[in-house]
């Protein structure tokens, strides 16, 4: 494990380095971002127009009710009735927890039938700058691939920079699934990629990941959810400095855990700023969550892992050559995510990420930090690698592993 200079000198230079960075922030980017907003999102007139709706005379029950009553509801649909539902109203029910996951996936090939067709309408749009005709052949292109056959869209709303999530395996059979939740710059746009980034991408990671834990048990049915549904910092301005964002994302992030269907065990993957978010929703997780996994953390807004306030085991991890390890890990005035994970102090099981090829290469195949998020994912615990000399990791690994086995 990284030995840290905890010296007073050090300390001092951290906040004066991030007192520095904040000031070159706010000179660049302002407090805030506002955007400008012209009546309500395709998503908000969806579920408001579903508010309004009737199913054979019957009143709609209310969009935002507990995932437990909405199943409620659609269990006592006909298959007919639940169909038409997601057609007069993909985007909200293709986003609504408590929903069946097939009628979300149902319903969200439907909304991005529907918004392909409006971005193939505006890259002819002579209104529209020739970057503006660009950035919607770049969205069609992207829908057009989340089209493709056999793909799972569990979530789907292309207001502003878009929300996604997309699962990787039978998510209502799996014996244990997967959550893989991404950090900075995550959209559209970017929810997939090709080549030499291929795994810094949400998809990536998560078709990665579930390849791994099918190999690691074969007999292990899992479920992978690239879970890019909340709205992350663009770039590592002002946003990515703060829990702003990582504060909203959390509270998605729980209300997606407690709508899952069945009862098996659920992992968290969190990679960079998808950690905040991971930190912040740790308190309020549903019991079925069994362990929280972080790779190249700037912090998960706590001073130790204990402060977390969760029963699920905290795992993390951070390659030699991340550039994540020189962010100054404190936390001043809401700016700066606190201690960091992979120190002694903060009582993490380290693990190791060997080959994992800086901070975006942690889901790449043939990597420590790959197996081991696939041991963890799988309940494989006696798999895991720990970190150098570790042995509070490896203590621990003994009881996790008994605990996996009952």
């Amino acid at each position: 494990m990284t030995s840290f200079d905890t010296s007073p000198q050090l300390n001092v230079w951290r906040v004066l380095l991030a007192l520095a960075v904040v000031f070159v922030m706010l000179a660049t980017t302002g407090w805030t971002a506002l955007r400008d907003r012209r009546g309500p999102t395709a998503l908000e007139a969806s579920v408001s127009a579903w508010e309004h709706g009737r199913i054979d005379g019957r009143r709609l029950p209310d969009a935002q009710a507990s995932p437990a009553r909405l199943a409620r509801f659609f269990a006592s649909l006909s298959a007919w009735q639940r169909t038409s539902l997601a057609h007069r109203y993909p985007l909200a029910v293709g986003n609504m927890n408590g929903a069946p996951v097939q009628l979300r996936y149902v319903a969200n090939r439907s909304a991005l039938h529907k918004a392909r067709s409006v971005e193939r309408e505006r890259m002819h749009d002579k209104h529209l700058s020739p970057a503006g005709q660009r950035e919607a052949g770049r969205r069609m292109y992207n829908y057009e691939s989340l089209l493709d056959p056999g793909r799972h869209i569990l979530a789907f709303d292309p207001a502003g920079s878009g929300r996604v999530a997309e699962v990787f395996g039978n998510l209502n059979r799996a014996d244990r699934v997967s959550v893989v939740v991404p950090g900075v710059d995550t959209e559209l746009v970017t929810f997939q990629r090709t080549h030499r980034k291929k795994y810094a991408a949400p998809v990536g990671m998560a078709r990665s990941l579930y390849a791994a834990e099918r190999a690691a048990s074969p007999g292990t049915g899992t479920a992978v959810i690239a879970w890019a549904d909340y709205t992350s910092p663009s770039g590592l301005g002002m946003e990515a400095a703060t829990a702003n964002r990582a504060a909203h994302g959390a509270v998605r992030l729980n209300a997606l855990l407690r709508a899952l269907p069945g009862k098996t065990p659920v992992s968290l993957f969190c990679h960079s700023y998808g950690s905040v978010v991971c930190g912040l929703a740790a308190d309020t997780l549903p019991g079925r969550v069994t362990d929280i996994a972080v790779a190249g953390s700037p912090g998960m807004r706590a001073e130790n892992a204990s402060h977390l306030d969760t029963s699920a085991r905290v795992w993390a991890m951070r390659d030699a050559d991340d550039w994540i390890q020189n962010v100054p890990y404190l936390e001043v005035g809401g700016l700066g995510h606190g201690a960091d994970p992979v120190s002694a102090d903060f009582g993490a099981r380290v693990l190791s990420a060997r080959d994992a090829r800086g901070h975006s290469g942690y889901f790449v195949p043939g990597t420590d930090s790959l197996r081991n998020f696939a041991g963890i994912g799988v309940g494989a615990y006696r798999t895991v690698a720990c970190a150098g000399e570790d042995d509070t990791c490896r203590a621990d690994l003994s009881v996790a592993t008994a605990a996996g086995r009952a």
